[in-house]
This record gives structure tokens, sequence and C-alpha cells, in this order.
């Protein structure tokens, strides 16, 4: 054990450790810092899990992209939107939000499909995306053209709080209507079985708002994870990417 530490201090060396780390720390990580072996880090990530699901704290452990990180709880998130405006430098704009939906929910995807579903053309928040390495190019399709493919990353689990993108909400619960849920499940199905789809085939307007607010609603909703700031680092950002 590393030195100084008692048995019953390992939980909260854990939670220093997390407390200051910027990424996920896996659980072997975790067990070679403490000169542990893995049963008794396991079993005091466990206890610290459970020592923080009592309502007056306010940060929680989550298990995320392969590793342990620490988020604040969702009670808390309107007074910390309040407090400090963007709950992350890497801030998504409206349409960012309804891009990265997209990608999550159909990957791999190409950009016509993207197009397609949100009605309008998505260039510049695809870059955006890939600056803040929340997607990633992922190969061609074979198709005419060879148009490239895009997935979401490592990073964006770690900043959505997902284990993986089978923890994503169910995207159908944020349709406002039967209506629209049946449109969405349409061109969902249209951009991950036909990459090559044309942006000519884009919703009429009405359908096209109401598709893009229910993909920018459900990232939003998992944005509730909100990690740790770095107030000295924080930009405020004021034009939609």
């Amino acid at each position: 054990m590393f030195e100084g530490l008692q048995e019953d201090q390992l939980a909260g060396a854990i939670e220093a450790l997390l407390f200051v780390s910027d990424e996920p720390v896996s659980t072997i990580t975790l067990a070679d810092m403490l000169e542990v072996d893995l049963v008794k880090a396991e079993q005091a990530v466990s206890a610290l899990k459970e020592s923080l699901v009592d309502d007056s704290r306010g940060i929680e452990l989550r298990e995320v992209a392969g590793g342990w990180r620490l988020y604040t709880k969702p009670i808390y998130h309107e007074l910390l939107n309040e407090y400090v405006l963007s709950w992350d430098t890497r801030k998504l704009s409206q349409a960012a939000l309804e891009t990265l939906a997209i990608v999550a929910y159909t990957q791999p995807v190409t950009r016509a499909s993207i197009v397609a579903i949100r009605g309008v053309i998505s260039d510049s928040p695809i870059a955006s995306l890939i600056e803040k390495g929340l997607i990633r190019e992922a190969g061609t399709m074979n198709a005419p053209g060879n148009p490239i493919l895009y997935t979401t990353t490592r990073t964006f689990l770690e900043k959505f709080g997902l284990a993986s993108i089978n923890d994503l909400p169910p995207l159908e619960q944020f349709a406002p209507d039967e209506e629209t849920r049946a449109f969405i499940n349409e061109r969902l199905s249209i951009a991950h079985y036909d990459g090559a789809t044309e942006p000519e085939q884009a919703l009429d307007n009405l359908e096209s708002i109401n598709v893009q607010q229910s993909l920018a609603d459900a990232l939003a909703a998992q944005l509730g994870l909100v990690e740790k700031i770095d107030f000295g680092s924080l930009v405020f950002e004021t034009d939609d990417e």
C-alpha cells in the first residue's frame, strides 16, 4: 500500500486522485497508484461511490469511457449554470448539439445524411465538433464518391458521462408528438442504412425544426453530467458555430 496510507483511507485517496484528474481513471490504474491489489481498489471505488450517493453531497462518481470520474449532481445544475454560464470551455451551440446527436445516434454517418436530417448545410458544426475532439473521420463509405464517415470519440463518452454509446437516452422520448417521433425514426433509419442520402430529401421546415429540437434536447439532457470546471480557462461563446 502507498506509504502512509491506511486501508480505511483508500476511498478518500481515490477521491483525491479523481479530483485532480482531467480524464477517467481505470480501476487498474488506481490500484497501481495506491499500490494495492485490484480487489481492494474495486472495493474502495464501490465505497466511495456509495458514500457520494447521499443527498447532502454535491458530486457523484460515474464509470465512463472505461474509467471513473467525478461529476456534479443533476440537482445542482441550474445553480451551476447561473454561476458559471458555461459548463465547459467547449460549450456546444444549438447547431453543434444537433449535429453531434445525429452522429451519436446514427454512426457511422456521412455528411450528406447529416444534412438530410438537419435540413441545413452542416459543414461548420461538423468542423467545430472535429476540432473539439467530439467526432472524428472513420474511413469512407463504399458508395459513389466514397463519402467520409463520421463517428463519436472517446472524448465524447467522457464529456457526456457515458460508459458506451448504448447508454444514450432513447431519442424518441424527446419528440414532442407521435408524428415527429415517426419522422425521427424514418430519417435516422435512412441515414443509418443509406449514407448516400441527398440533402434534397430533407424534411420541410416545421418537421425539420421539430426533429432538430428533439435531437438537441436528447443530448442536452445528457449534458446534465457536469464535470469539474477550470474557472481560469473559461471561454464564453456568443456565436453559433
